[in-house]
Order: structure tokens, then sequence, then C-alpha cells
């Protein structure tokens, strides 16, 4: 079967044939570090994850880059404001790499693999400046009429303006990047920032036009071009990217003569109370308050959840309810892994590729623009099949549907074994041993009271340990255990 995906630029479901066979290059616009990670970063960097980790699965060479924005006004906005009301010391490029630190731990906590590489702004500078060069031979590009060193796109210049989101120029806002001053149209757009009196010189760097920085838009679409190539597969980021900067990258890079990417996907939003997350509402949830509020394990299952295009809905319930959806494939896990033979780290010892024995149902889901949800179901359906083998015996069935369940937890990088979630347990390890030294003891006395036909003390264990959120199933291997 052939791999589905949502072209945004397209607008339909189109069928994905990498550019070269057997190999996947995908850029992904990463964070611009100017303040600590929220919810929708997550959530965007983990929809790329379960993107990459699936075309690993298939047999793909997959070269993920994710850049980093090190270098934009808010960084310097920010960094000015601290140092003007707090005191603070910190220079803006230290702001940046301090904050950039915080998307990588937050980035790792629930799983996100690291990039193949993971370029900034500021090391780029010089290519940045080549593809302006070239976009001024070109003809669609212009310095600035006022004399200063800023460089505008001339939008005019290139008729597939508004391509991607299908707008028409004259339809279209002013450019909110740079203010108006030496520009042919307003709804042209910086690719050079002349340096101004009273910014850092630290932030300016040699330019034929002089010193200045580069524009948002022109840092994607070089660093695009020198690690993937003219040409390459996918470009994803968030929904909010997709005008003016998805749109802006487009236009300058393909009138700059590169073909650029073949395939644009953008991830939904996160609303939280019904509303669109965002700074001037005051709803932000950040990274570090979420990481507190649930295991990183069950965090990555929330965020994952839903299908990458659709609006992810976030309640004061939502964690919880994804824990208790989770314990369900854990505490199934945790029962096969008792049955002899088992393997409890990647499943069974049968031969194959993992993507070769995956259910079929997953797979369909999965080649169908990475349909997650149905990938879920047929999760669930394995472990609700498998506890039902359980239930009856079946041994043999049981560790078929275990192995299956392990299988798709290792593609969606959920597998509770997987020993990248041994650090973020390792906390919660020793009162878990702790509580079932106490556990196995009332236990132990329960069995002895079962022996001697004393069913009032039998039961009054039992609802003992209820009581205190403990329930208790009696298995062929004796009695077990787990937390409501």
């Amino acid at each position: 079967m052939t791999q589905r995906i949502y072209d945004s630029r397209a607008q339909a479901i189109v069928d994905f044939i990498p550019l070269e066979a057997g190999r996947v290059g995908l850029y992904v616009c990463g964070p611009t570090v100017q303040s600590a990670p929220h919810i929708g970063h997550l959530r965007s960097a983990l929809v790329y994850d379960q993107m990459r980790r699936w075309f690993a699965a298939t047999g793909h060479d997959v070269t993920l880059i994710r850049n980093v924005t090190d270098i934009d006004d808010k960084i310097l906005d920010n960094a000015r404001l601290a140092q003007a009301e707090q005191g603070s010391s910190e220079e803006w490029w230290a702001l940046a790499y301090r904050v950039e630190r915080v998307f990588s731990a937050a980035y790792d906590a629930i799983g996100v693999q690291a990039p193949t590489y993971e370029p900034r702004a500021t090391a780029n500078i010089r290519e940045m400046v080549e593809l302006i060069e070239l976009l001024i031979e070109r003809g669609h590009a212009y310095a600035a009429a006022d004399g200063s060193a800023s460089v505008y796109f001339d939008t005019a210049s290139w008729p597939d303006y508004g391509a991607l989101t299908r707008q028409q120029r004259d339809q279209m806002e002013d450019a909110a990047d740079s203010e108006p001053v030496g520009k042919r149209d307003p709804r042209d757009f910086a690719l050079w920032k002349a340096h101004h009196d009273g910014e850092p010189l630290t932030a300016a760097w040699p330019s034929p036009w002089g010193f200045g920085r580069p524009g948002w838009h022109i840092e994607c679409s070089a660093m695009a071009t020198r690690y993937l190539g003219e040409e390459f597969d996918i470009h994803g980021g968030g929904l909010d990217l997709r005008f003016p900067h998805h749109e802006n990258e487009l236009a300058q890079s393909q009138a700059a003569g590169h073909p650029f990417a073949r395939h644009w996907i953008h991830n939904g939003l996160v609303n939280t109370g019904g509303q669109k997350m965002s700074k001037s509402l005051g709803n932000s949830l950040f990274a570090e308050d979420l990481l507190a509020q649930a295991r990183p394990i069950v965090l990555r299952y929330f965020l994952g959840s839903a299908h990458y295009r659709s609006v992810l809905e976030f309640s004061e319930t939502s964690l919880a309810e994804a824990e208790t959806a989770f314990s369900r494939i854990e505490g199934f896990l945790e029962r096969v892994a008792e049955l002899p033979g088992f393997d409890t780290t990647t499943g069974d010892s049968d031969a194959g590729s993992a993507a070769d024995r995956l259910p079929a149902a997953f797979v369909a889901a999965m080649l169908d623009d990475f349909a997650i949800p149905q990938a879920l179901a047929a999760v669930h359906d394995a472990v609700r099949a498998g506890n039902s083998a359980l239930a009856e015996g079946d041994a043999q069935l049981a560790t078929h549907h275990g192995g299956e369940v392990s299988r798709m937890l290792d593609v969606l990088g959920l597998h509770p074994r997987d020993p990248h979630w041994a650090a973020s347990n390792a906390d919660t390890s020793n009162a878990e041993s702790a509580l079932g030294t106490l556990v196995d003891d009332l236990l132990a006395q329960r069995t002895r009271a079962r022996a001697d036909k004393d069913f009032a003390t039998s039961d009054a264990i039992r609802d003992r340990l209820l009581s205190a959120g403990i329930a208790l199933e009696d298995t062929p291997n004796g009695p077990r255990w787990s937390l409501t």
C-alpha cells in the first residue's frame, strides 16, 4: 500500500512518493527561542516525531532537519525588557541559548528523538546573504529606497505569491515583520533588516547592503536548502505558520529557482477550555507545568492521541483520562510479561521486521495520513483481545497479542519498557517498591485466610485495599493488584 498524506498546498490527500526511493527528507520549523516552551510546541514536535518513526519503521532512511530561530525581534525585545525591568545582565544570545536548552529538555522528556541536525539561524548567515543576492540578481528583491541596509522581497514580481494559502496578493494584509519605510509595497516582506541605533552590535552582521540581521522567512529557506537540497520531500510546521511564514518561504525559494518542498504538512493547534491558546488570553500551558502533572510517557500519549491536523482539546481532566487509558495498556503488558517465553522488550522472538508484523488495522491507519486515533484503536483492540485470552488461560494467544501491542507501541514511541522512560520512572520506583512490599504482605494474609476458609478476613483485606485505591484480580497465577 502507498503512503497517503494531506498536502496543505494541494489541499487534498495525495500519494507520497519520496524524491529518492527509500529516503525521506523532512524540514520542520523549530522554535523561536524567546521564552519557555508550551503545549503547542510539544505537540508540534511530537507530530513530526511520530511521522519520522513511522517512515523509519517502514524501511526509510529519514533526514529530519529542525531549525532553531535564535535571532529574532522578540528575542531582542525580551532580553531588553528583562534588563530594563528586572535588572538582568543576560545578553540576547545567552537568553536564546538558555531557552533552547529548555526546549531540548522538554522534547527529550516526552521522547521526541533528536533531529538529524538542528541548525541555528545565527550559524547560517552566509547562506542567507547568498540567497538574498540571488533574489536581487533575478529581479525579485531590492534594497530599501531610504538608503538603509534593509532588503525586501518584491511580492509584485512573483505571480505565484499566495499559492500556498490560495490568496490573491491584492487581498493580503501588509507585512507585519518590518516598518513600511523604504518599501515599494507594504506587502513586501523583509529579507534583511538594517541595524538600528540602540540595538546590540552583537545582533548585526556585515552584508553587501550594510550591517543588519536576517528576516525570519529567509532563515528557513536558506537552512532547508543547505541541509536538504534545493528540492526535498516534506516541509512541516504548525498551522499558524502557513501565512505569512511558509507562504513567504515558498515564494522566495521558488523565485530563487529552487523547487523547494514537494509537500507541505501542517499540524493543528491546541485549545484550552474551548479557546485557542494564546499569550494574550493568558491561557498558555507550559511544558514544565504539564510535566509536573503527568508522567512524561502519559503526556506523550495524550499529545499524540488526536489526528495531527485536528485541534487538540485540553481540559482539566485530559491528563487523568490519558493516565487511565495508558494504564490499561501497561497493565496488560505487565500481565503478559509473566508468561513463559514472552520477550518483555520487543514482544516476542519472531523473525522479520516490526513493520512486517504489525496488525493490518494499525498499518492501514498510519498509511492513511498518519491516522493516530485509528492506530491507537488498534492498540486497544489488541489489549482487549489479549486480556480475554489471559482470562481464558490461552497463553499462546495472549503472547501473540502482547507482541502486537509491543510492536505498535515501539512505532509510536510509547513502549513503557523502552530504556528512554527508565529515567522518568526512577523517581517513583522506590515508592512503588515500598508500597509493593506492604501490599504483598496483605495479599499473603488474604491467601492464608482463603486457605483457612476465613472469608470474612479475606473480604476485609480486599475492601481495605480497595478503599486505599488498590484493586485486586485473582488469576491462575495468584492475586494481582493495581492502582485504580
